[in-house]
This record gives C-alpha cells, structure tokens and sequence, in this order.
C-alpha cells in the first residue's frame, strides 16, 4: 500500500458549479411556493403542499400536477408558473447571466462555470457572451414563432383573446418540455387539429434536443455558407440526432403495435397519435390519448422512453440519449471482448465511460427505491396498482410529467417523495451525488482483491 505526499480532501460547496445550480433551483422553487400562496394566485383549492408540488413541478420542467392548473389558478398564478417553467427551462443561472448583461457587468468565473456545466457542457466559457445571446436569441424566437403557429390552430375554435394566452402558455410550456396545460385533459380535446399538434411536437423536439447541438449546427451552417469547408458536425451532436430519431421512430411503431386507445380511431389518428406520444414521453408530458387506459406494454414502453429523456444541455430531463447511446456502445464492446467504446467511428475516453455507469447506477437505485417507497405508502390508494406506481416514479425522474391519474390521489409521504425525485431528476443524479460526497485526491492505493460476479 502506498500512501502520497500530495493527498488532499476537498467537498463540493454550495459555491461550487454544482452548487450553484442546486442552489438557485431551490431558491426559484421556494419563490415560486410563496407566489402562488398569494390569495390572489389561486382560487381557494391551493394550500401549502399544492404550492410547493406545483412550483417544484414547473421550476423542474416536470408537468406532473396535484390540482388542475387551468381551474385551481388565477390569471397571476398562471402567469406565474409560466415564469416558473421558462426559468427552470433556461436555467436559474443563463438568468443571471441576462440581467448581470443588462446591468453592463460580467459574470464571475465561477458563475460562468456554472452555467457552462449546466447549458454548454464545456470545460471553459471563453465566448460566454457570444454563445449564451445566441441561444437566448434562438429559445425566443423558436417559442414566437411556436406561439404563432399554435394560435393560428387554436383561434378558430377558441377564440382570439383566449387562443392568443393559450398559444404563449403551451408554446413555452412545449419548448422548455414542461407538459403544463391549461386544459385538465391536457390536448386530448386537440387531437385531430393537426396544426396545434404539429406545432407542439416540433417544440418539444427542438427544445429538448439540446443547445449545444443546437449551437454545433449553426456553426456547421455557416461554414458552409460561407464556402470555407464542408464542416463537420460534432460527435456529440451525431449521437443526440440519431438516438433522438430511433427512440421517436421505433416509439411510434411499437406503440401502434402494443395499441392506443380509443379503438374507433381512424388509421391516421391512430398513427398521428403514436407519433406524439412517441415525442411527449420524451420528457414533454402533453398527452392527447388517455394514458391510464393503454395496455401494460404501451406504459412499459412509455417508462423506457421517459428513463431515457432528451439530450444533454436541454430542457430535457432523464439519463439522456448520450448516456443511453454510450451504455449500449460500452456493452456492445465488453460483449466483443474490445478495450472500449466506439462511437461513429470514434474512441470514447474511459472517464466518459466511468460517468455513463455513474448516471445509469444511480438512476436505477434511486428510483428502485422510490419504487420501494411508494408502494409502501400508497398501498390503500384504491383503483391504482403497481404500474400506476412505476410510472409516476419514472415520470418524476425523468421529468416528463405523464401520468395515468395517480399524481392528485398520492399520500403526503408520496407527494414529498415525487417532490424530492423532480428535483433530483432535473438536476441530475451525478450532480447531486457530487454535492453530497466528499471528493478525496488518490493518496491510498490498496491492494486488489479477486471476486466472484454474474
């Protein structure tokens, strides 16, 4: 055993990048509890755990809802998840950055570091300034043009006045891939307009595709516009693009085939329909079928979809479809006795592998316990089972904000439990986990030992 000279001890503190970002979450969160306890934010039916599941539920850009938005809340209050869910959409920290612009001054480093740990996954923010306007710029412009599609498909039946609020709410509410509706049956009543479907899907997919993809493609477009090379897209962006493609193709297709109610659907609806649940289940959490009533293997399937969730750097949550494309790629490669993974042609450094079974481990034992506990505490919930369970846990983890109409019906214990697991899952179970250990240079090295497994 050898012992180093240099050993030293070190814990994240709540200044760290890490920290911040926890820490800014939460205070968002309290805010918005105490916002929405103002008589004039609800209508009477709101108290204290209502407030704090529903600001948590919007910070978190979950969806997942314990009274009815559109009937429970004011005008204000409305107004005020809206704000909740654009904050926690961007992140706590890309709005500071806005206003510390506005003022004229400049972000600290460790600020900056935050915000690129959250957003830009980068090492460095060297073109903080250039990079975050552009993407505020971007994030503005897709939910207008969002709103502006969604209006024209609502107005008609709605009205103007009322399809001009609806169209802003559900057009932010599908970018930042929140699920928040104004209607308690979130756009089930929507499901043949084509054009409020259409527009909703291309939110959820452009909002939780990532931003830094987003940001590589504009780079890669303009070097060919400007004819100086053909331009490369990033391996990270080739990973996020393609599994973010099979998930919502083979999504659909195996939906149709496990079936969708209701069964009088015409072959088009039907096929619409599994299309979009494919892309909500994705983190999004709009549903224009009823989720309690699709067949056990449709949920099952569901629940992968939303483990997995969006792409890093988005307003998606889950493990992500980088985590989800690498995990494979390192099985397939221990499967074929090779040194690592590939991925389009390239190695992928071992760090970045240890992270993916960091991600993937804790994910799994958190909500195997949340599993645990929950069906310890709802257990005499009368008309729901073990896979209403599940899919809340899953859907609280993931952010996504399904659920089969478990979520107003849960204990208190439960509520405080899906509480903690939106949290968790918007921050991410690493983040969390580095926050909580305590990190410790190697300066013992100790000897190996032989165990048996499998």
């Amino acid at each position: 055993m050898s012992r180093s000279s240099g050993r030293r001890r070190s814990r994240i503190t709540p200044w760290s990048p890490e920290g911040l970002l926890a820490t800014s979450f939460a205070a968002l969160i309290v805010v918005g509890t105490a916002l929405l306890l103002l008589p004039w934010s609800h209508r009477g039916d709101v108290g204290f755990l209502e407030a704090l599941f529903t600001a948590t539920s919007a910070v978190c850009v979950t969806g997942l809802v314990v009274v009815d938005t559109g009937t429970a809340y004011s005008p204000f209050g409305q107004t005020v998840i809206l704000l909740l869910i654009q904050a926690g959409g961007l992140g706590v920290m890309s709005f500071a950055a806005l206003a510390y612009q506005i003022l004229g001054r400049r972000l600290s480093l460790r600020a900056q570091a935050a915000l690129s740990s959250s957003m830009l996954q980068r090492e460095a923010a060297l073109e903080f300034r250039r990079t975050f306007r552009r993407i505020l710029r971007f994030v503005l412009i897709a939910e207008a043009i969002g709103g502006v599609l969604l209006f024209i498909g609502m107005a008609p039946a709605k009205g103007v006045t009322h399809a001009a609020c609806s169209a802003a709410f559900h057009s932010v509410s599908a970018f930042c891939n929140a699920g928040f509706s104004l209607y308690s049956d979130s756009l089930m009543d929507m499901r043949t307009n084509v054009a409020v479907i259409s527009a909703v899907m291309a939110l959820i997919v452009v909002g939780g595709i990532g931003h830094p993809v987003v940001v590589d493609l504009w780079h890669v477009w303009r070097r060919r516009r400007a004819n100086k090379d053909l331009g490369r897209v990033a391996l990270n962006s080739k990973v996020a693009l393609w599994t973010s493609g099979v998930l919502i193709g083979v999504g659909a297709l195996l939906l149709l085939a496990f079936g969708l109610p209701p069964a009088e659907q015409s072959c088009m609806e039907r096929v619409f329909g599994a299309l979009f649940q494919s892309v909500t289940a994705r983190t999004a959490g709009f549903n224009t079928i009823d989720i309690g009533g699709l067949p056990s293997a449709s949920l099952f399937l569901l629940m992968m979809l939303m483990l997995v969730g969006g792409s890093p750097g988005s307003c998606a949550g889950g493990i992500k479809t980088t985590t989800f494309a690498l995990w494979l790629a390192k099985l397939w490669a221990y499967l074929r006795g090779e040194k690592g993974p590939r991925l389009f042609g390239r190695h992928v450094p071992g760090e970045v592998g240890r992270r993916v079974s960091t991600i993937v481990g804790l994910a799994t034992v958190w909500n195997l316990a949340g599993l645990l506990l929950l069906l310890a505490s709802e257990r005499g919930t009368p008309g729901f089972g073990m896979r209403d369970i599940a899919f809340e846990q899953i859907s609280a983890f993931g952010t996504v904000g399904l659920s089969t109409g478990l979520t107003p019906h849960l204990s208190l214990a439960g509520k405080l439990w899906i509480i903690a697991t939106m949290f968790v899952g918007r921050l991410g179970p690493l983040t969390l986990a580095m926050l909580m250990v305590t990190r410790a240079m190697p300066g013992v090295r100790y000897p190996e030992g032989r165990i048996m497994i499998g």
